[in-house]
C-alpha cells in the first residue's frame, strides 16, 4: 500500500508539472512581444495560491505522508511566481494595479492561514483547517474548465480544447485522486476527483467533437482569424493550466 501511494504520488508530481509548464509558449509570446496582449494574469495568481495553500498542506506538521504534495506545489508555486511578475513587467499600468492588489490579496490569504495554523491550532485541528482551506481553492480553480467545455459544446468544435491538456488534467486529477483514496486523505481525495471527473468529460466531448473542428479554417472573410484562433486557444490553455490542481491537492 506504501508503495503504490508512493507511486502514484511520483506519478502526479510528473503530471502536474506538465501542466504547470503548459503555459511556456504563452509566457515566450509575452517576452517577445514585450505586451501581456488581451491574455489574464488572475488565473495565474489564483493558481499561486492554490499551490502555496496546498504545499502548506502537504508539510509533515500538518499532514503526514503528504510530502510529495508538497514537492509539486512548491514547484508550482515558483513557476507561477515567475508567471506572475513576467505578467506584472508587461502588462498595461490599470492591469498591474489590478494584479498587484489581487497579489497583495493572496499573500494576505497564505499568510492568514499560516499563522492561525502555527499559533491557534495543533494536530488533527490544524490539518483540517489546512485541508478546508486548500480544497476551496482547489475546487474554484478545477471548476474554471467547465467555461471551456461549454464553449466546445456551443461551437461543437474542440479547436479551443487541446486534447493533450485535457488528457493531463485527467491523469494527473486521477493520480492525485488515487494517491488521497490510498494516503486516506480525503482532502487530497475530494478536489482531485471532482478533477478527474471533469478530465473524464473534456476527454468525452473531444472525441464526440473532434472531427467537427476546424470548419471556419480556411474562411477569408475573417481578417486575423488565425491569429485570433492562436490568440483564444493560448487563452483557453492558461484557463485550463490555471487548474493546477488544481494540480496537486
Amino acid at each position: 500500500m506504501d508503495i503504490a501511494h508512493f507511486i502514484f504520488g511520483v506519478f502526479g508530481n510528473a503530471t502536474a508539472l506538465f501542466l504547470f509548464l503548459a503555459p511556456v509558449i504563452t509566457f515566450k509570446r509575452i517576452l517577445r512581444n514585450k505586451s501581456t496582449e488581451q491574455f489574464s494574469g488572475i488565473p495565474y495568481v489564483m493558481t499561486l495560491l492554490n499551490n502555496l495553500l496546498s504545499a502548506w498542506y502537504g508539510l509533515p506538521f500538518v499532514s503526514k505522508n503528504n510530502i510529495l504534495v508538497s514537492t509539486i506545489n512548491g514547484t508550482g508555486a515558483v513557476i507561477e511566481s515567475f508567471y506572475v511578475l513576467i505578467f506584472f513587467i508587461y502588462a498595461p499600468k490599470k492591469e498591474k494595479t489590478k494584479i498587484f492588489g489581487l497579489l497583495m490579496l493572496v499573500l494576505a490569504v497564505f499568510s492568514g492561514v499560516v499563522l492561525v495554523s502555527l499559533l491557534a491550532l495543533h494536530g488533527n485541528t490544524r490539518k483540517i483547517f489546512c485541508g478546508f482551506a486548500a480544497d476551496i481553492f482547489s475546487i474554484i480553480m478545477y471548476a474554471s474548465p467547465l467555461s471551456i467545455m461549454r464553449m466546445v459544446i456551443k461551437t461543437k468544435s474542440v479547436e479551443f480544447m487541446p486534447f493533450f491538456l485535457s488528457l493531463f488534467v485527467f491523469l494527473c486529477g486521477t493520480s492525485w485522486f488515487i494517491f488521497g483514496l490510498l494516503g486516506h486523505d480525503p482532502f487530497i481525495a475530494v478536489p482531485n476527483g471532482l478533477g478527474s471527473a471533469l478530465g473524464t468529460a473534456q476527454l468525452i466531448l473531444y472525441f464526440i467533437y473532434r472531427k467537427k473542428g476546424g470548419q471556419d479554417k480556411a474562411d477569408p472573410s475573417a481578417n486575423g482569424s488565425v491569429e485570433m484562433g492562436q490568440e483564444k486557444r493560448q487563452e483557453v490553455n492558461q484557463k485550463s493550466t490555471a487548474n493546477g490542481s488544481r494540480v496537486g491537492v
